[in-house]
């Protein structure tokens, strides 16, 4: 293990490892077309469930921002663990596609809620110069859970769709136990406007003009990083070959995070991390637009090692800017912004993405997904110095 991780605090490591058991929590949603084809659901009706889930991401973060806030981050943390366990078993027993969809908007809606709080603890255990690698080290656990649960998802899929439920289930049970057994609530930090209905929401995220360019500028990096889980398979498909080309990208991709990103972290933690970010953007935006240079294994497979090292470089920094941008007293709102800022770049990608790619043409997919990405990082790059005074300031507060 680097270097680069070894003085972060217990609780760092407590949600490191907490997050590898979520993560395996989460098997059920790649499989989920599959699950509903078993119960008679297909064609229009499956879009409703899957628009549900899509609909849970939009939620779940904004609520979680502010339950992290006003009732601690610990209690935030199990209501989500708890409420998707619970989810997970509605929609294994639900009989029809309406309750399916409710359930399916649960499942993300509860889920979406557990990282504003989980990003939150990590700005309150460490200070602005480590949290870079705090994330860092938390994204990789997210990237470790993922890359076993699409293996164990494979196998136990053919064994009985019962099995990705009562996995997912175990697995969010667990790292509630981990959770109530080994996370102490931190002291809240005291509000300048307490009691203030304004103190209440979002008001202190929408007021920040800083915030409101910077987490844009995320969303559309974000939003070109999406494609690689929406468009690439469509390009695989149309290239003629078959889903088994895509779950080798999958594995090339895991393989590559897992291996390079702490080494990654490491030597680049020296280096300016606005600066890093925007290359890490540029690299995601290009090897996304290599896709449509593809027609083989050998081109796909460059352009996923290409827009995965970019995922390896900017591991972490995007959290760590966002925290270090927050006042003490709203970090779990300014993370459930940056939150819902994902979830609504994913959104994004399932809808303009496809509409792109299926009316206008593969082609100008790719193209708007190079311009995107290269112009958000270089704004981001531009605001450097802007957001480094304001995290001089805040720190020092």
């Amino acid at each position: 293990m680097p270097t680069t991780f070894r003085n972060l605090p217990p609780l760092v490591w407590t949600l490191f490892a907490g997050t590898i058991v979520n993560r395996l929590g989460y098997l059920v949603t790649p499989f989920l077309v599959f699950f509903l084809a078993s119960r008679g659901v297909t064609g229009s009706d499956t879009s409703y469930v899957l628009g549900a889930l899509g609909a849970g991401h939009l939620l779940g973060p904004a609520v979680g921002g502010v339950l992290a806030d006003r009732v601690g981050r610990r209690p935030t943390m199990l209501i989500g663990l708890i409420g998707t366990a619970a989810a997970q078993g509605a929609l294994f027993l639900a009989p029809g596609v309406w309750t399916m969809a409710a359930a399916a908007l649960l499942i993300s809606a509860a889920g979406s809620t557990v990282s504003p709080a989980a990003y939150a603890l990590l700005a309150d255990a460490v200070d602005g110069e480590r949290r870079r690698r705090a994330y860092a080290l938390f994204g990789w656990g997210v990237n470790i859970g993922t890359a076993v649960g699409g293996v164990l998802g494979g196998y136990l899929a053919a064994h009985g769709y019962w099995l990705l439920f009562a996995v997912d289930a175990g697995a969010m049970l667990l790292y509630a136990l981990v959770v109530t057994f080994r996370v102490k609530e931190p002291e809240r930090a005291p509000s300048p406007t307490e009691g203030r209905g304004e103190e209440i929401g979002y008001g202190v995220v929408l007021r920040d003009r800083l915030a409101l360019l910077v987490l844009p500028l995320f969303g559309a990096q974000l939003f070109v990083y999406s494609l690689t889980e929406v468009a690439l398979p469509l390009a695989i498909r149309d290239s003629g070959l078959s889903p088994a080309v895509y779950g080798a990208m999958a594995a090339v991709n895991a393989i590559l995070v897992v291996a390079l990103q702490p080494f990654a972290t490491a030597w680049l933690a020296r280096l300016p991390q606005l600066a890093v970010q925007s290359a890490g953007g540029t690299l995601i935006a290009v090897g996304v637009a290599l896709t449509g240079l593809a027609d083989g294994v050998v081109g796909y497979t460059v352009s996923v090692v290409v827009w995965s090292l970019g995922e390896v470089v900017v591991a972490g920094i995007a959290a760590s800017v966002v925290a270090n941008l927050a006042p003490a007293h709203a970090r779990g709102r300014y993370q459930g912004a940056f939150g819902w800022v994902w979830g609504t770049a994913r959104f994004a990608a399932l809808t303009l993405g496809i509409t792109i790619y299926t009316i206008l043409g593969p082609a100008v997919l790719w193209w708007t997904a190079l311009a995107t990405g290269t112009a958000a990082a270089a704004a981001t790059l531009a605001l450097t110095t802007r957001i480094e005074r304001r995290t001089v300031h805040t720190l020092a507060a």
